[in-house]
């Protein structure tokens, strides 16, 4: 990824993909948390990092937040910052590895055993050898299907035979056992009940790891965090959570989920606050709670578009509506730059016109008024005119804030309308247009 001179070379610099550790120093905008939480002292990201380097303190920790507000990027950042302070870090990507719409508890189980022998492996952390052997005997004993042994024997049985089984051994195994996790539904089955009936088992062993990452590291455990599973549906993220709530809350290192937002207006999300750290990282405000456009938030959007392209590249007025109408969400943002650019490439444009905006806005608003029906409106015009912070219909909410329709923000948790699905009520003549 390169700085953005061009209005071709835009469609790289605004895709939807997380900054790296690597692009941090050039393209990261570290003035946003003011803007997100209301006062600048105020970050859940350094609290999460806080009680990950406190050994007295460090658990499990629940990371929600609207898709698109930059998570993933905050926890590179964040990852970035800790592996500087001698602690070893494994972030999973959880849409890459396994399949959300087939996802259980015990997927995330096998993918936290990869990760602590990646740190091991690259730590060059000599693991002891009963430690490996059990991990490779839990594998490797009462497989029921043939296939499975077949595939899994070259490197299990050779290190078993050998009586020394190696890290990289290991760790060819669960390349294999990860991607029939994602695309074997027959030999998938057999993978989840070893960890269902044996979980206490694989739980400690895990901890076995992680205690032999800490010696070599002068006492700082392991930290692993699942990215993604904030894209999970409702249904799915409480099959995963809910009912192991305790499980996965219960590792000796510290473990980051994301998860979605909307479910904490859910009754049942009060219990999941007895076992995680719970943080929200909030969108950044570009509107006050009176619809008034709010500067300090446009101004630090801005500066994130500056970061990675020349702003001469978007005629007059572009980007500050790009910014109005796409309500802090920098998914939604970048969703947009990136239209706009295609369309001003294709007509042969140095420049992103007014025209080319607009059509992409366009757009944008068309997916998002099609997840809402006529029925719903009352309940977002409602939100739209005052109704922000107290709404009774939680279910409502809930369904709407999955959909991206309504936004969240924070100082004091209130709520709003996506600006597009405001406009789209001000073309149908529901709302009078009090922007000037």
């Amino acid at each position: 990824m390169k700085y953005a001179n061009q209005v071709s070379e835009m469609l790289n610099v605004f895709s939807q993909a997380p900054l790296q550790v690597s692009q941090m120093a050039e393209f990261y905008c570290k003035n946003t948390m003011e803007y997100r939480t209301s006062d600048k002292y105020s970050s859940p990201i350094e609290d999460i990092l806080e009680e990950c380097k406190d050994s007295e303190r460090y658990g499990a920790f629940l990371l929600l937040g609207h898709r698109g507000c930059g998570k993933s990027t905050e926890l590179n950042k964040m990852s970035e910052q800790l592996s500087f302070d001698g602690y070893s870090v494994k972030i999973i990507n959880c849409a890459r590895d396994l399949d959300l719409l087939n996802l259980v508890h015990s997927d995330l189980f096998i993918l936290m055993g990869e990760a602590l022998l990646n740190i091991a492996k690259e730590l060059e952390c000599k693991i002891k050898e009963d430690i490996l052997k059990k991990i490779m005997h839990f594998w490797d004993e009462g497989t029921e299907y043939s296939e499975c042994k077949e595939t899994v024997g070259n490197s299990v049985e050779a290190g078993i035979e050998a009586k020394t089984p190696k890290i990289l051994s290991i760790l060819q195994t669960f390349a294999k056992i990860k991607t029939d996790l994602k695309y074997n539904e027959e030999i998938r089955v057999e993978y989840r009940r070893k960890i269902s009936v044996r979980t206490s088992e694989w739980m400690a062993l895990l901890g076995l790891v992680s205690e032999e990452i800490a010696k070599k590291t002068d006492g700082k455990h392991p930290i692993i965090i699942f990215e993604d599973l904030d894209k999970l549906n409702s249904e799915d993220a409480w099959k995963v959570f809910y009912n192991y709530v305790a499980l996965l809350s219960g590792m000796s290192f510290p473990v980051i989920y994301t998860f979605p937002i909307a479910l904490s207006y859910d009754p049942k999300f009060a219990a999941m606050e007895s076992y995680f750290t719970v943080k929200t990282l909030p969108m950044i405000k570009i509107a006050t709670i009176e619809n008034k456009p709010f500067k300090e938030g446009i101004a630090v959007i801005r500066e994130i578009v500056e970061k990675r392209a020349n702003l001469e590249l978007f005629e007059e007025n572009t980007l500050e509506k790009m910014i109005q109408y796409t309500g802090g969400s920098l998914r939604d943002l970048f969703y947009v730059i990136n239209a706009s650019a295609k369309r001003a490439e294709r007509r042969e444009s140095k420049t992103i016109s007014m025209e080319d905006m607009e059509r992409a806005l366009e757009e944008l608003k068309t997916s998002l008024t099609r997840r809402i029906e006529k029925k719903d409106y009352e309940f977002l015009l409602n939100i739209y005119k005052g109704n922000k912070e107290m709404i009774e219909n939680k279910e409502m909410l809930l369904k709407m804030l999955q959909a991206s329709v309504v936004l969240e923000y924070n100082g004091k948790r209130w709520h709003n309308l996506h600006p597009l699905v405001a406009k789209f009520f001000k073309d149908q003549g529901l709302i009078q247009d009090d922007r000037k």
